[in-house]
């Protein structure tokens, strides 16, 4: 530590949760409504609330961008499942990001793992820089912290973790260790695993962040972010931004969302026995070059998932690289019948995309390699249909993709 940087202490943890997981999922920011006993909670479409008095409110709402019942109600389902004493609702999960580097001053430096989602890179690279706040990007974040990071100017440590789309995992403990010394603050984007398989609080994070339109809500249909955090300068800092900038999600959406988080251990759960029977398939499959799954043994990281993730679990999300170039891994995806060629993840549905030319076609090839994400790659993400069907379909893509234009070719077949 140098001169002018202050260690950071742990904040107070939320109480330890009396329940289990599911029973959270299901009551947490679920009270029953007070005037008709409703189980579930009604809809708040009110963007303003009434005053007995000049500035003296019927109740806690005096305007919907500040507060509304169905954003704090899902608010206090998230922090309960993340371990969290708060949690604040956005209208995405790139308005959470830009809301918590937007709390940074100009001339802030960030260090981000490299391959991360495309649309946070945009932000970093072209957002953040517009404001003065430098990224430095790292294939190795464990083994180069401390390097990176720069005296009196780092003040934040952004991981995914598994990375987007390469499942790289980070040991989050250490990182925070290191960080911490220096008085930095870590965030960890745990969209991939959810809070069912992951809680980077209690692992040493600062901030943990998901973009609710994936697994937490798990329809499709919702487009929404949540920060967790224990701080109550944090959410002193992050409340005034969420009010000021106005990136707020609406009441239906939180009631969506709140809706879907009700099942998300049994979706979670059942999503990554998924990816683990397709994982197991990949990597006996002659067409395949590798497989990164957390799941499987072979995964260079896998002591940080038995360690970090529930019951070793290896999530819904995994990605491989396919013999036969960006060609073989674009029929693939035309080849599936169940998956579905389309971006985003964490549905009910399985789908399929080629990350090089879908989600990550704006980082620039050379670093896109470097981290691992070539145009050969295939990403999955396993939704909770039979986990039977999904191997056939992803096996039968595969000889479609890899093997019958060899049979052709011989044959002088042109297709």
């Amino acid at each position: 530590m140098t001169q002018g940087e202050q260690a950071i202490d742990t904040p107070p943890r939320a109480p330890s949760p009396v329940h289990k997981f599911g029973t959270l999922a299901v009551h947490a920011g679920a009270p029953h409504d007070p005037v008709t006993g409703a189980v579930i909670e009604p809809l708040s479409l009110s963007t303003t609330f009434a005053q007995t008095g000049v500035g003296k409110p019927v109740g806690l709402y005096e305007y919907s961008r500040s507060s509304n019942p169905n954003r704090d109600n899902f608010e206090q389902a998230v922090a309960a499942l993340e371990h969290a004493r708060y949690a604040l609702a956005f209208s995405s999960g790139s308005a959470t990001t830009a809301t918590i580097l937007q709390s940074l001053a100009s001339g802030s430096h960030v260090v981000s793992v490299s391959d991360v989602y495309g649309g946070t890179h945009r932000y970093f690279t072209k957002v953040a820089a517009a404001h003065g706040v430098q990224v430095t990007f790292s294939p190795s974040i464990e083994i180069d912290v401390a390097e990176l990071i720069r005296p009196n100017e780092t003040k934040l440590i952004w991981i995914e973790s598994p990375s987007n789309p390469t499942l790289s995992l980070v040991d989050i403990r250490n990182v925070a260790s290191v960080a911490h010394q220096h008085g930095i603050m870590v965030v960890v984007d745990n969209t991939f695993l959810s809070p069912y398989i992951q809680n980077p609080l209690d692992h040493g994070a600062d901030i943990v962040v998901h973009s609710v339109t994936k697994y937490i809500n798990g329809h499709s249909d919702v487009l929404m972010g949540v920060a967790a955090f224990n701080s109550d300068e944090l959410n002193d800092r992050l409340t005034f931004l969420q009010n000021a900038i106005g990136a707020v999600p609406s009441p239906f959406d939180c009631w969506l969302a709140h809706r879907g988080l009700k099942t998300l251990h049994l979706r979670a759960r059942e999503a990554s026995t998924n990816a683990t029977s397709i994982g197991h398939a990949l990597e006996s499959s002659p067409n395949v070059v590798a497989v990164n799954y957390p799941g499987l043994k072979s995964h260079p990281q896998r002591y940080i998932a038995l360690k970090q993730h529930r019951d070793g679990m290896g999530g819904g999300m995994l990605s491989f690289r396919i013999k036969g170039g960006q060609e073989a891994a674009e029929r693939f995806c035309q080849n599936t019948k169940i998956f579905t060629l389309a971006e985003s993840l964490g549905g009910v549905e399985s789908l399929v995309e080629v990350p090089g030319s879908m989600t990550h076609a704006g980082i620039p090839r050379e670093q896109r390699e470097a981290a691992g994400v070539f145009d050969d790659l295939v990403r999955l993400s396993c939704g909770v249909e039979d986990a039977d069907d999904l191997r056939a379909d992803v096996l039968q893509a595969l000889e479609k993709a890899v093997v019958a234009p060899k049979i052709n070719h011989a044959n002088g077949i042109k297709r």
